[in-house]
């Protein structure tokens, strides 16, 4: 065992350093876009984060910005009014399989969104925004709600501080190690059954505020078919004692994850993700000097810098030039005069409008806001809608593979395990995953648009064209497409024939 935990903390400490060199940048991030939450602050200094927060910042454009870009994704992935997700027939099932499995795998999802919506998950995922959209990557711990409570899952966004991450050979962010300073009662409340030495009982009772180190590791577990589960341990760590001082506190194996790391983008060789915040960093740096001087330029220009008379000794330095200070001069004599320029040409305004325009560009503030047009068109919806996919399609590509993907299946996982939902596999070939948030939905109303489009051209070409049009399965495709409830679709067409009309028919049809 002490062979093991002495493995572990030899990996943590290799990832930590990996980490540490993004701080700065992270920090640099953290402290001009979102200074309330100062999240990437080592766990040395965490305690003397909040008092830096806003004494440099002058210009509010990144942060509002930022504000903006996670509220849109949390209402374009996660929305938590409407029902983001559900559950569909896989590929091997046939017509009428996948008719009987209608019902109940509707009946699974609405079980799902139930406890996603009794949950803290929207509070969470937003936080988790943030960190995403400042600093390029973002943790979001799933862990399952004790029996009773009114949803079977409970979240909290780690901040970036406490977690160090290693990348698989395949790309996967599924080495989690979080290191997070606990009270000795909490871990008797979170490990009730680990047994407290004594010796840090006494050091505790001396000391109020004794805290200790809690690494939790979570890694793939591989076998001969593939990964087979994450191998999860936690253990007390006390860096300044030997290893003998380290405690086991739990050990066991998850299905899935509890750490689900997901990035804005990533570049090649990096392990952690690259952020809008980094690319417009230099622009929101050089927008908050220009606010800045204009304020400084203000100040001065309301309150004036002043001049007095004195007895002929003019000492230079003593003199401020500061809002609202007396200059003396020598009686006669003109004194400490400005140099005036021949014409007056202030550019700051300028800078800063062209700079804030950058800055909302790439934050996507400027095409992800809400149209001010209230009767906008058919083709300017489309249009629109078209837009903002081929602007994230990239991210939500990453954020599908990486956050929604490992977030519902963990969630199916424990539902299932707890007897919740019916005992059955997820995994693409009977039941497979269905995302309807309203940016995958982007897509599909384009699909639809050109279905619609090509039916109603061909319609316009006459009787004989229509026959090349299956109208039966042209309104089954568009219903899949829009993912409507499977039980609303048949899967073979109907033999509706018309009654023939009689004499009496005909006379009251003429009639």
């Amino acid at each position: 065992m002490d062979n093991k935990i002495e493995k572990l903390i030899e990996r943590y400490k290799k990832a930590e350093e990996r980490r540490r060199q993004w701080e700065p940048h992270w920090q640099e991030c953290y402290e001009y876009a979102l200074p309330q939450r100062e999240n990437a602050c080592s766990m040395q200094v965490s305690e003397n984060c909040g008092s830096k927060k806003n004494i440099h910042l002058f210009d509010g454009t990144a942060p509002d910005a930022v504000d903006q870009l996670a509220s849109s994704l949390l209402a374009e992935l996660t929305p938590p009014w409407a029902k983001w997700f559900g559950l569909k027939a896989g590929s091997e099932l046939t017509s009428e399989e996948r008719s009987q499995v209608a019902d109940t795998l509707e009946k699974t999802s609405e079980i799902m969104l139930q406890n996603f919506e009794h949950s803290n998950f929207a509070v969470e995922i937003h936080q988790c925004y943030l960190d995403l959209v400042t600093a390029g990557t973002a943790c979001l711990m799933f862990e399952e709600a004790p029996l009773g409570e009114s949803s079977a899952f409970r979240f909290y966004a780690v901040p970036l501080r406490e977690i160090a991450l290693e990348e698989s050979a395949d790309g996967r962010l599924d080495t989690t190690f979080r290191r997070s300073e606990i009270r000795l009662e909490a871990i008797g409340l979170r490990f009730p059954e680990v047994e407290i030495p004594e010796i840090w009982q006494e050091r505790a009772k001396n000391d109020s505020d004794f805290r200790l180190s809690l690494i939790e590791a979570v890694m793939p577990r591989h076998g001969k078919f593939g990964a087979a589960g994450y191998e999860y341990t936690a253990f007390v760590w006390d860096e300044n004692a030997g290893i003998e001082e380290n405690l086991v506190v739990k050990e066991g194996i998850f299905d899935t994850s509890p750490f689900i790391n997901f990035r804005w983008l990533k570049a090649p060789g990096e392990v952690y993700g690259r952020s809008p915040v980094m690319k417009a960093l230099p622009d929101i740096k050089t927008a908050n000097k220009v606010v800045e001087l204009i304020l400084k330029n203000a100040s001065i220009s309301v309150t004036g810098i002043w001049q007095a008379d004195d007895d002929g000794i003019l000492n230079p330095a003593n003199i401020k030039l500061v809002p609202g200070a007396i200059i003396p001069k020598a009686v006669g004599s003109k004194g400490l005069t400005p140099l005036e320029s021949p014409g007056k040409f202030d550019v700051s305004q300028l800078i800063l409008e062209n700079l804030q325009k950058r800055i909302n560009h790439s934050l996507l503030a400027d095409r992800l806001s809400q149209v001010e047009t209230p009767n906008m068109t058919a083709t300017e919806v489309l249009e629109r809608s078209a837009e903002i996919a081929r602007i994230l399609g990239a991210s939500f590509g990453r954020l599908q593979s990486e956050l929604l993907t490992p977030l519902l299946k963990r969630a199916f996982h424990i539902l299932r395990r707890r007897g919740d939902i019916l005992n059955f596999d997820l995994d693409g070939k009977i039941v497979d995953l269905q995302y309807k948030s309203p940016l995958a939905m982007l897509q599909a109303k384009a699909d639809v648009g050109n279905i619609s489009e090509w039916v109603g051209i061909v319609s316009g070409m006459g009787i004989g064209a229509m026959a090349a049009v299956n109208m039966f399965e042209a309104a089954k495709t568009i219903g899949q497409i829009l993912n409507v409830p499977a039980k609303l679709i048949n899967e073979q067409p109907l033999d509706l024939e018309l009654p023939e009309l009689g004499d009496g028919a005909s006379d009251n049809a003429a009639a």
